[in-house]
């Protein structure tokens, strides 16, 4: 029997009723009603408020089998509104549990284990205590992200905090990266691609792709492929490639094709054309010295440690074979072993000119946004002999939106992908570039390098383990650039030292630079921008990602090591 609560202002009422002479009763119901909230809970769980004894009668009403109201004369002590129920609606009363909202458990200490453990273990000769502490941390965070026990960016904040905790970094270390411009143009360029679908602009492109090569995904993609391999020598930043071209256009096509993130049709299309955009671009960032912001940084590494010039003619003339090879054959594996659910769509095409024909001519809002893509990627193209960076360039392409009301603030701040993206890969950034500057990645080089020198292999042996060595060491970097200025020199000493053609040896090792991106989701600046649209799932990415690592790998030094002997590089 569930009991219901009279709102106080029904009181007033039973009180007028009852007999001046019944002072007792007047007294308790005075108190009742001084004690009674101001609404009324139903048996069955239903709050409800009276706000005067006629709005109580009529919903008194609507309950009247159920009320049981004593004597208006009697004992007013006992006075009560029931509810006739059983003891099941009774139960139904009381608040149900909540769910437990916080860190998945399991995840959660698996990667604070991870941390202690490390943290625990004798710290090798010629490491300094805070590299090594701060190395438990970066690797409990990695750990951490890997299985998510919360949200990446909560993850990352973690590991930052604990990094300030235990004074291995100061505040201003662990957030410096937030001042980095990689995290600011990936998180811009998700800005970029609200615009892109607000407006239409990136559905009308996209009907136009799917009308022209949506007759099947396969070809789709290709299509893709190729247009991002075009753009590359021009565009120095994958970043803005990735995030600020082909993310919007990429999205928009997975849209327009009834791919959408959390409605289980993720595998559609979207999964399998996300994860080889991705893998494509690190092979384009790789086939051209000015595709990567970081390629001229091995170039000038590679002219400092062996007084041999790259030039662009000559990077691009060893990695063009090599590259083809890797652009025909990873969509075409991914294909295979990922595939998308829809492969064949003969009627796409049709469907996607009906859709043109329905849209019309181009909106004012789309015009502006063309524009200011046209401008923005001119800039990105231009940006080296105007003396404006990639960064600077989309904050202008952002402005303009802004201020045309194409994109407002509240849905760059509604965003919550883009600023998830910025905090953890920021978080990342800033770990990895203080393990560098405590001299932990020196030590590391150190070490392999001594190690491989000592087995007294031929040079081929030795360059294949210190090619291994280096690409998949890039699991503890978040940034190409990173990793090329604290790895590169050593690796290309040693390799020449052991009897490597010093030229061949840096060749490789620039174009792995690149290739290596595609190991995680932070490796390389394209990898956020397509992994944050959440199609494809954390294990996958990584799974695929070093799967996809393998075949390049045999492209590059297989194919590719034969067209280098063909044009003489060894």
């Amino acid at each position: 029997m569930a009991s219901l609560a009279l709102t106080s202002s029904y009181l007033p009422s039973l009180r007028s009723r009852l007999p001046k002479s019944d002072s007792n009763a007047q007294i308790r119901c005075s108190s009742l009603r001084s004690s009674l909230p101001k609404t009324a809970i139903f048996g069955n769980g239903i709050r409800t408020s009276f706000r005067n004894p006629s709005s109580l009668s009529s919903e008194a009403k609507s309950v009247k089998p159920a009320l049981n109201i004593g004597s208006s004369r009697g004992n007013l002590s006992a006075f009560t509104v029931r509810a006739a129920s059983s003891s099941s609606s009774a139960a139904a009363v009381a608040p149900a549990s909540q769910p437990w909202q916080g860190a998945a458990i399991k995840p959660l200490i698996a990667s604070i284990a991870t941390g202690i453990i490390l943290w625990f273990v004798p710290v090798p000769s010629g490491v300094s205590r805070n590299a090594w502490q701060l190395l438990a941390i970066f690797l409990a965070t990695i750990v951490g992200i890997i299985t998510q026990p919360l949200p990446l960016g909560a993850v990352a904040l973690l590991g930052l905090g604990a990094s300030v905790l235990t004074k291995t970094l100061t505040f201003s270390a662990a957030f410096s990266a937030f001042g980095d411009p990689i995290p600011w143009l990936i998180a811009l360029a998700f800005f970029f691609a609200r615009g892109f679908i607000k407006t239409g602009l990136g559905n009308r492109i996209a009907y136009q792709f799917v009308s022209l090569f949506g007759s099947s995904s396969l070809g789709l993609g290709y299509s893709l492929v190729f247009s991002e391999a075009l753009l590359a020598p021009a565009i120095p930043s994958v970043s803005a490639r990735a995030g600020g071209i082909f993310l919007p256009l990429v999205k928009s096509l997975c849209v327009a094709c009834g791919s959408n993130v959390g409605d289980g049709t993720e595998n559609r299309l979207g999964s399998w054309l996300m994860l080889t955009c991705f893998q494509t671009s690190v092979i384009s960032s790789s086939m051209f010295l000015t595709a990567m912001a970081a390629n001229p940084l091995s170039a000038t590494l590679t002219y400092n440690t062996i007084k041999q010039t790259i030039g662009w003619t000559d990077w691009a003339k060893a990695a063009i074979v090599p590259g083809l090879i890797s652009l025909i054959v990873v969509p075409l594996l991914l294909y295979v072993i990922y595939p998308p659910t829809v492969k064949s769509s003969p009627d796409a095409p049709k469907l996607a000119r009906e859709k043109l024909d329905k849209m019309g001519p181009m909106t004012k809002n789309e015009i502006i946004m063309a524009g200011t893509l046209l401008l923005t990627v001119g800039l990105w193209v231009f940006g080296g002999v105007l003396n404006v960076d990639a960064v600077t360039a989309a904050i202008l392409g952002l402005s303009v939106l802004l201020v045309t009301g194409v994109v407002t603030w509240k849905e760059c701040l509604g965003e919550a992908v883009a600023w998830d993206t910025l905090t953890w890969f920021a978080a990342l950034i800033a770990m990895a570039g203080y393990l560098n500057k405590y001299g932990l990645i020196s030590w590391f080089s150190q070490t392999v390098v001594k190690f491989v020198g000592g087995l007294g292999l031929s040079w081929q042996l030795s360059f294949g383990i210190l090619v291994l060595l280096y690409f998949y060491s890039h699991y503890f970097f978040a940034s190409g650039a990173a990793h090329i200025g604290a790895m590169f020199t050593a690796f290309l000493s040693v390799a020449s030292a052991l009897g490597t053609p010093p030229y061949f040896g840096a060749i490789v090792l620039s174009f792995l630079s690149n290739l290596m991106g595609g190991l995680t989701h932070y490796g390389i600046g394209s990898a956020p921008v397509f992994y944050g649209a959440n199609y494809v799932p954390l294990a996958q990415w990584w799974g695929y990602g070093f799967i996809v690592s393998i075949v390049n790998i045999i492209i590059w030094l297989g194919a590719g090591g034969m067209w280098w002997k063909a044009i003489g590089l060894w």
